[in-house]
């Protein structure tokens, strides 16, 4: 390894997330050093390490990589780390459990000297040695959740979640990853896609791991938190367009049987299909404003990224106009209650036609409904916006 290493200018380093790794983690750091060695590139291996209580730090030391600890727990929180640590105006970062070959890191530095953002290594394309990932991983787990990722955020990539992967340090900064756990792998993709950095993907190889004891990986666990997690940052998906199709599928059905019963292929529809489509409506309305306090919320805290036009919808979408909103709503359906209790005291207040009844209550109570959420929404969205004297940087992605 290059003594440039030991200044603020090399170009490369390799970074190993590291937790009780003494089994493999001398036979990773050679390799990473090996490949230095050949090719000539300035650069470091450096392991951020998690808290090892095997000797993984005197055996990283002894072999002349560079140490530093985390403080924090957690897969992300080691990355993040190790990124923040790093000399190299590159970074390469992979397992130290010998399942990646880091003899053969040319092609990302090739990409990432020629502009890429971040380059992704593609197992499938590259190869996967038997053994070296459970049948669930390989037929279920990753193709299933790369292909959610790429309807979601178009990265243009096989391999979502491959772990060895290399990236322009200064660019990865810049989109201030906040997840500490497995979800930081996805994190990273999802944040620039969102930001529209150039991602290249390239073909790698993966052997079984070197180690004797089980991975840190919980496959249905942490499947789980990172389908959670690319949910939570496509919005769109979780809440806008379920919610729309539920919204004004019921809206249209309420309306249309506002006037009276209607059959369609001899099957009858009225009164109580009303019922249920105003409950579909509600629920779709629900979806809606949860998608814009996420949006919210998200955007507030640094997850998701800002747009000019979101921007200018928060900006004109006060927290006033919702409530008045929200409150002509609310008086409609009020109104449409007064008018129907009115129509029964002309009958003084006798029996009525049930279905009649019920016809006029399901929209005034809808009215009711919707214009209560929307003022209660509204309140809270002001509290999400409240200036606050310590307020996170401005992202500097756009959606």
């Amino acid at each position: 390894m290059n003594d440039a290493a030991d200044t603020d200018t090399i170009e490369l380093t390799i970074l190993m997330p590291c937790l009780n790794e003494a089994e493999t983690l001398a036979v990773c750091i050679e390799k990473a050093q090996g490949f230095l060695e050949r090719t000539g590139i300035d650069g470091e291996v450096l392991i951020s390490d998690n808290g090892s209580t095997d000797g993984s730090q005197a055996i990283a030391e002894g072999l002349g990589a560079r140490v530093s600890p985390a403080a924090r727990r957690g897969y992300g929180a080691a990355l993040t780390n190790g990124i923040d640590a790093a000399r190299g105006r590159y970074v390469i970062m992979g397992d130290a459990d010998d399942s990646y070959d880091f003899t053969s890191l040319d092609p990302f530095v090739e990409r990432l000297r020629d502009g890429a953002d971040l380059v992704m290594g593609n197992r499938f394309a590259g190869g996967i040695a038997p053994g070296a990932m459970p049948p669930l991983h390989k037929y279920l787990g990753n193709p299933v959740l790369s292909r959610i990722g790429q309807l979601f955020f178009r990265p243009n990539i096989g391999d979502f979640h491959c772990g060895l992967r290399g990236f322009n340090r200064a660019r990865i900064q810049q989109l201030d990853l906040q997840t500490t756990g497995m979800e930081f792998a996805s994190e990273m993709v999802v944040k620039a896609s969102l930001a529209r950095y150039r991602i290249d993907e390239v073909p790698t190889t993966l052997k079984k791991d070197g180690r004797s004891r089980p991975p840190h990986l919980r496959s249905w666990h942490d499947g789980w938190r990172h389908l959670r997690f690319l949910l939570l940052f496509a919005p769109r998906w979780l809440f806008v367009y379920p919610g729309l199709v539920a919204f004004f599928l019921g809206a249209l059905t309420v309306a249309v049987l506002a006037f009276g019963g209607v059959q369609i292929a001899g099957i009858g529809f009225d009164v109580t299909t009303m019922v249920y489509a105003s409950a579909l409506c509600v629920l779709g309305y629900q979806s809606l404003l949860f998608f814009w306090l996420t949006k919210l919320y998200a955007t507030q805290e640094g997850f998701l990224p800002t747009s000019p036009r979101y921007r200018a919808i928060v900006a004109k979408w006060s927290a006033e106009r919702g409530l008045l909103v929200g409150v002509a709503l609310f008086l409609l359906g009020v109104i449409v209650g007064i008018v129907q209790v009115v129509r029964w005291g002309s009958m003084d207040f006798g029996a009525q036609d049930a279905a009649d009844a019920v016809r006029i209550a399901i929209p005034s109570s809808l009215g009711i409904i919707l214009g209560f959420q929307t003022i209660m929404m509204s309140f809270f969205s002001g509290v999400l916006t409240t200036p606050r004297r310590e307020s996170r940087p401005e992202a500097i992605i756009e959606s």
